[in-house]
């Protein structure tokens, strides 16, 4: 549909714009002087903000001096300076050790991009699916928040988190080691209500799902492993997704590997084999010791990080409650376990509530330590009865060629001083 012409504005006339009971009509005229205004309020918020913000004003007492106005967008606090870390152009990491509960702020979520953050008109923006179906569309963004909506916490994690950690023990964080994950309250539409729509051929076993970005990313998906969970998203814990996050459009394949969720999604193609791009051939297979490689290798195993006690951080003897991460794509985490002498015991942990499937859980768990080197350890088991693997029972599996899906437990070493580095046993 084409938009009506505009009508032009005379320049001397100024007609009322509304009739509001009990009010006078307001012209062009005064609307405009009440949007310059509100601009200017604006304005004098984002210049005075950051003044105020200025920890060398903080006052010795808060209830003596008038504090900020509202504004636009919250901020956190000043004296917050939790970030995530940039590696190179190509992504970053979630500070993991700095988080409360499961849910991770949209700002830190981590990043994973081949080819940078494409900027989308979300008014242009398409979504194609095609191939072996009965009836083709082309949906705009309107047109996908007119099916219904479905919102669901899950994690989405880089197959490549804890990579550099096959070979060596080179994060100094639990953001350096397992940044690399994140869980959000993701909004949209159900994949299966889409392919319902469409209509889709039974010969129809594979979707190629394909991004906005200048890499082009895509990917091959097996049709009925993905259909009922799958959705298509565009808020992110309660607010549009963010540039970073796929904006207008993210596929979410809860439990698979992120580089399977595709983001700035703009076509969906139904076919009856795999539709061997680049992304899954070149990239993101498994090569194993004897030379071949395993595909499509997509659902991400069961694993769990202690972010407290961790990497960086100092503690000292007596009560520390051991805080985590456990998480699975096959489901629930159904336990978590702690060793304090490093593995050659188990407890189990608290899980705390909510415990969800393909969601980070987090753990708690509370221990006394005297003051002597040892090392702490966790182990996730899932609600399959998979036991998560130390990192040398990988190892003698896959061998040292693989940088994706590695779950191996880790191990962070306190020394007699109370400092904690990253270790491996």
């Amino acid at each position: 549909m084409h938009p009506a012409p505009e009508e032009p504005i005379s320049e001397t006339r100024e007609e009322p714009l509304a009739d509001i009971p009990g009010s006078r009509p307001l012209s062009r005229r005064a609307v405009l002087c009440q949007a310059v205004t509100a601009v200017g309020l604006t304005a004098a918020q984002a210049i005075l903000s950051p003044l105020r913000a200025d920890e060398s004003s903080v006052p010795t007492d808060p209830t003596r001096v008038p504090g900020t106005p509202p504004t636009l967008y919250g901020h956190r606090s000043l004296f917050e300076k939790s970030e995530r870390v940039v590696e190179s152009w190509w992504g970053s990491f979630t500070p993991l050790q700095d988080l409360e509960g499961v849910v991770t702020p949209a700002s830190l979520h981590f990043e994973r991009h081949h080819n940078g953050v494409p900027l989308i008109d979300p008014s242009h923006h398409r979504l194609l699916v095609h191939g072996l179906v009965d009836r083709p569309l082309i949906l705009s963004m309107d047109d996908l928040k007119r099916f219904p909506s479905v919102s669901r916490l899950v994690f989405i994690e880089c197959s490549g988190n804890s990579g550099p950690e096959w070979r060596a023990p080179t994060g100094q964080t639990a953001q350096q080691t397992h940044g690399l994950t994140s869980t959000s309250e993701w909004t949209g539409v159900r994949l299966a209500t889409v392919l319902k729509e469409v209509g889709v051929k039974p010969e129809a076993t594979w979707m190629l799902a394909e991004g906005s970005d200048a890499a082009v990313m895509t990917r091959s998906l097996p049709v009925a492993d993905i259909v009922e969970e799958g959705l298509l998203c565009y808020a992110q814990n309660g607010e549009v997704l963010r540039p970073e996050q796929g904006y207008p459009l993210r596929l979410v394949i809860p439990g698979w590997e992120g580089n399977t969720c595709i983001k700035w999604l703009r076509r969906l193609k139904l076919g009856t084999a795999p539709f061997m791009t680049r992304e899954e051939t070149s990239r993101y297979t498994d090569l194993m010791p004897d030379g071949s490689a395993r595909q499509f290798t997509m659902v991400m195993e069961a694993k769990s990080v202690i972010t407290t006690p961790s990497g960086g951080q100092k503690v000292r003897p007596g009560f520390i409650e051991v805080r985590g991460l456990a998480w699975s794509g096959r489901g629930s985490v159904m336990k978590a376990e702690v060793s304090t002498d490093g593995g050659r015991s188990w407890e189990e942990a608290q899980l705390q509530e909510p415990v969800l499937p393909k969601c980070h859980t987090r753990f708690r768990f509370s221990w006394r330590w005297d003051g002597e080197e040892t090392i702490l350890q966790s182990r996730c088991i899932d609600e399959t009865g998979y036991v998560q693997s130390a990192r040398t029972a990988l190892l003698a599996v896959r061998g040292m060629n693989s940088d994706y899906h590695n779950n191996a437990i880790q191990s962070w070493k306190i020394s007699r001083e109370g400092h904690v580095t990253n270790v491996q046993v």
